[in-house]
């Protein structure tokens, strides 16, 4: 399939440009660097990691009343759509279709270029100050293969059966977080995870992004354990705790709005996709 593609790519290239815009160098000729740059971003795409194995049916956008599911998300991408309990059902084939078409992989690593992009540009103190907060949720582990089996969001939210999940410590990683949290070592920019997740469940945490291959963090926040403080107030409390022990937040990346809302919330922050759930 992706052979295919590329040599449809390839031939569209010829019959639009014509053979005169081929350069020939060695005696082949070399492809134009617009098409040169689609076809590398083509073997990107195949031989990403694949967050989880599990396909679904094939199935319409959906409509919700009417409206179509892509404005739906949109509507929740852009936090206009608030406090929802669960997707619409008749958005279900359209958000596993959405999670695993490619599409949701190629909105997360527009906001990782973006991040990566900035942080290049950051100059930095030298004092090893500057620090990036992480969610870990949908943000640097994908559980995918839990909301696969549950309906992709349309079920109520179940704490015993998504704990059970997080227990096994086997949520995959999500290769494009991952690049950013990579990229920001080698600059000296030091990573630190701030989750909903609680402190009970910091062993399994930490074996789980250790076993994706993520290493060289400065510190993993939990959340306590019976803590009632929304979202919102639990991590812009955290990452207050940051800037007075003298840190530097130049990046804050998550999931959910309530990952990058409430002060301090960084220099800049980052959105990821996500349309399973909604976390106020």
């Amino acid at each position: 399939m992706a052979t295919a593609k590329l040599l449809l790519l390839v031939l569209a290239a010829t019959s639009c440009c014509g053979a005169g815009a081929w350069e020939l160098r060695g005696g082949l000729r070399k492809m134009p660097p617009a098409v040169e740059a689609a076809a590398e971003r083509l073997r990107e795409d195949v031989a990403a990691p694949v967050i989880h194995a599990l396909r679904p049916l094939v199935g319409s956008a959906g409509d919700l009343a009417g409206v179509p599911c892509d404005s739906w998300r949109l509507a929740v991408e852009a936090h206009n759509k608030i406090d929802w309990a669960t997707v619409p059902a008749s958005c279900e084939g359209y958000v596993g279709n959405y999670m695993f078409g490619g599409h949701y992989r190629r909105d997360s690593r527009f906001v990782v270029d973006e991040a990566i992009a900035y942080a290049e540009g950051l100059k930095l103190g030298g004092n090893g100050k500057e620090v990036w907060v992480f969610d870990i949720d949908e943000t640097s582990l994908s559980n995918l293969p839990y909301y696969a089996k549950h309906g992709f969001g349309t079920k109520p939210y179940n704490a015993t059966s998504f704990n059970a999940y997080v227990l096994e410590g086997s949520a995959p990683v999500l290769p494009e977080t991952q690049r950013l949290f990579k990229k920001l070592i080698s600059l000296g920019i030091k990573p630190v995870f701030l989750t909903g997740r609680t402190e009970d469940q910091r062993a399994i945490t930490v074996a789980n992004l250790r076993r994706q291959g993520y290493s060289g963090w400065m510190k993993l926040l939990l959340k306590p354990v019976g803590l009632k403080a929304s979202a919102v107030a639990y991590k812009s409390d955290e990452r207050r705790k940051l800037q007075d022990a003298g840190y530097l937040i130049v990046g804050n990346i998550g999931d959910q709005w309530s990952d990058i809302l409430g002060a301090p919330e960084g220099a800049r922050t980052f959105k990821l996709p996500d349309p399973l759930y909604y976390i106020g």
